[in-house]
């Protein structure tokens, strides 16, 4: 946990891929402070016209390369966002060659209560986690 989500258009390959999931959980363990193992991730492909990210007027210009980043987390420190904001985009462009204005993040919070990591209990709750 966080639970990563990424939204991707058609065309990259699977190394493509693995090097965004790879870079994207660097960051998040790097500005959250989870441990290495603590890996979730999933990628929706969409095809041309599916994935519309306009620029919100700030003036950014997306190209087809354009990524949506949806992380599902419990309550973060604005610091830890901002860090790991920094860092993606950062690893994302070393590692992925990926324009800083072809991403987009997105934060959603919830509680300990909203998890449920298997065997029907909520972990964050028992104290198993």
């Amino acid at each position: 946990m966080p639970l990563l989500n990424f939204h991707i258009g058609e065309g990259r390959d699977a190394a493509a891929v693995r090097a965004l999931l790879d870079a994207a959980h660097r960051a998040m363990v790097e500005a959250f402070d989870v441990p290495f193992t603590d890996r979730y991730q999933t990628v929706t492909r969409h095809r041309a016209g599916e994935l519309v990210l306009d620029d919100t007027g700030l003036g950014m210009s997306r190209t087809p390369d354009a990524v949506l980043v949806t992380v599902v987390t419990r309550p973060r420190p604005e610091a830890a966002k901002l860090r790991f904001y920094a860092l993606l985009g950062r690893h994302l462009w070393e590692q992925c060659g990926l324009a800083p204005g072809d991403l987009v993040v997105s934060v959603v919070e919830n509680a300990d209560a909203d998890w449920s990591f298997g065997k029907g209990r909520a972990q964050f709750l028992t104290g198993e986690l």
